[in-house]
């Protein structure tokens, strides 16, 4: 009788181990899951301890006892079949599958990737939204001492607008204790081309985030839910209504047991209510901006590049192997965001045979093959023509302008803070342009290309046009510290000279001009009645000005 309480007591003590550390753990039922094999072996020498407890009592014993030496046997051939997998699935014997699991398009640069005006282009990388966002929260005295801001800031799509968007935690396990009933009331939105900073109050707090403790965390809320899926990188969005989805793509095995990892479905789980869906890649919604994560693309490219003659030549001869460079960026294009990368040669000599951008929704690879200077000594190149200031460049940004492959570069003083912005010729990379402002720094640099011969009218620019008539109305308004004027002209006697190609419809209704005084201080003589003309570039809402009278400056 005795025996059998023991026997019983001991399966259900083994029961809640194994139950806590799956509770706990959380590996996908799946064996293309390390964590399955992990939970598997853990459990045999689990059941094999507990056994070998009660029935062994010297070493004696144990390697003459059956029932150890069956279960030692199965733990090995577990291991064993886990080895075979590993080696079976690598790129070792599998090296045409690899380089075949991406297929980049060579495409053409200036086609593909569209001129931008400079109220568009992304300004802030990662640290300095997190700069942003954390300045936000202090300002909020009825929620910072409850909750701090995640780290995520996932970069999305967002009404048009790049945005980075990240949400709320709770601040610790007691301010999790009391809050978590109500869930987590907000997350921020971060404009990375106007810095403008939101914090977005919910009707209806968030309820399952990676802050949660128990069944609302949200790992384990997918992993009941869908027990059989191997999760990737989870990432924060917001649909097209503001609405907070966690957006979890389901990893795919395409070689052997352990190999070819790609994405098969995503599965969007709405933070409010818990709600998921599942679809598989082709059928995501398109307001879903992060479905491959970057590393993953990194890696798929990589072996495209490394791969491309077989294994062995991968290590040893190396002929024709390419691999993206250190780093990478995000580009927004077509409503979608694609992660950019430079393309090199595998003996590192820091310049690149072209680059690469892959689409974070759909895998979509582009291959451009421009050969330049590779990121960091374009961002070495930027810091120079500022040494003096000691400014520390941040990871480049790729950008046409004039059609011309250009990287993009902030440069932050010792306390993280945007002080000044550079352009720099990804072929050319000695032609560098710096300006305390986007504008400006643009302006130079479509002047620097210009004498340098190196784009035709660069400093006017494909788009520039000009405009003569009286001011109807004129305000003034303050953004970041810098006075700006905003002009609108009386619609009759206005003359609008569109530039080559461009039609009125492509231009901004209403029509305003924004003169930032810094650099146009005349502006503060003009009023309203008075007559001005002023040359510049179309942009949503505002146009740019480049030149205010420019006949007169002539």
């Amino acid at each position: 009788m005795k025996k059998g309480k023991g026997k019983i007591l001991a399966v259900i003590v083994l029961i809640l181990v194994a139950a806590v550390y799956y509770y706990v753990a959380i590996p996908a039922v799946n064996i293309h899951s390390t964590g399955f094999w992990t939970f598997l072996i853990a459990l045999l020498v689990l059941i094999l301890a507990a056994y070998g407890t009660r029935k062994v009592h010297s070493v004696q014993e144990a390697k003459e006892n059956k029932v150890l030496k069956i279960g030692a046997g199965v733990v090995v051939l577990v291991l064993a079949v886990y080895g075979i997998g590993t080696l079976l699935s690598s790129p070792v014997v599998n090296a045409k599958k690899y380089r075949d699991l991406i297929e980049p398009q060579t495409r053409n640069f200036a086609e593909d990737i569209p001129q931008i005006s400079y109220d568009q282009i992304p300004i802030l990388d990662k640290d300095s939204a997190e700069l942003l966002g954390n300045r936000k929260m202090g300002s909020m005295v009825d929620m910072v001492s409850q909750f701090e801001v995640s780290d995520l800031y996932s970069q999305i799509n967002y009404q048009g607008r790049p945005v980075r968007v990240t949400p709320l935690e709770y601040a610790s396990f007691i301010k999790w204790f009391t809050n978590q009933k109500e869930g987590i009331p907000a997350y921020i939105t971060i404009d990375m081309a106007t810095q403008n900073t939101e914090l977005v109050k919910l009707e209806e707090g968030i309820k399952y985030s990676e802050s949660e403790y128990l069944n609302r965390n949200i790992y384990r809320h997918l992993r009941f839910r869908y027990p059989t899926y191997i999760f990737d990188q989870l990432s924060f969005e917001i649909n097209e209504e503001g609405v907070p989805y966690w957006i979890c793509p389901v990893k795919k095995y395409t070689i052997g047991l352990f190999g070819g990892q790609t994405i098969g479905r995503v599965v969007l789980c709405n933070a409010v209510t818990g709600e998921c869906e599942d679809v598989s890649v082709e059928d995501c919604p398109t307001w879903v901006d992060r479905v491959f994560p970057a590393d993953l693309l990194i890696e798929l490219y990589d072996y495209h590049g490394t791969l491309v003659n077989g294994f062995i030549n991968s290590v040893l001869g190396q002929k024709g192997c390419l691999k993206t460079t250190e780093g990478y960026n995000y580009l927004a294009m077509d409503d979608d965001v694609w992660v950019y990368t430079g393309v090199t040669s595998v003996s590192g000599d820091r310049s690149n045979v072209g680059f690469v951008l892959m689409n974070q929704r759909t895998k979509e690879t582009h291959y451009y093959e421009i050969a330049g200077a590779e990121e960091y000594s374009a961002m070495d190149s930027a810091e120079g023509q500022v040494q003096n200031l000691k400014y520390k460049a941040t990871f480049p940004m790729l950008l046409n302008i004039a059609n011309e492959p250009t990287y993009f570069i902030a440069l932050k003083d010792d306390a993280g803070l945007v002080k000044m912005y550079a352009m720099v010729n990804i072929q050319k990379y000695q032609n560098v342009a710096t300006g305390d402002t986007v504008a400006e720094c643009e302006e130079a640099y479509r002047e620097l290309l210009e004498s340098n011969g190196i784009a035709q009218d660069a400093a006017q620019g494909s788009s520039t046009s000009e405009v003569t008539g009286k001011i109807k109305r004129i305000a003034q308004a303050v953004l970041d510290g810098n006075s700006h004027f905003y002009v609108v002209f009386e619609e009759e006697g206005m003359d609008l000279k569109l530039a080559e190609g461009q039609t009125k419809g492509d231009l901004p209704d209403p029509l305003i001009f924004d003169v930032p005084v810094s650099e146009y201080p005349k502006i503060i003589a003009y009023d309203v009645g008075d007559e001005l003309t002023l040359r510049f570039r179309a942009g949503t809402p505002v146009c740019e000005v480049l030149a205010l009278n420019p006949d007169q400056e002539d």
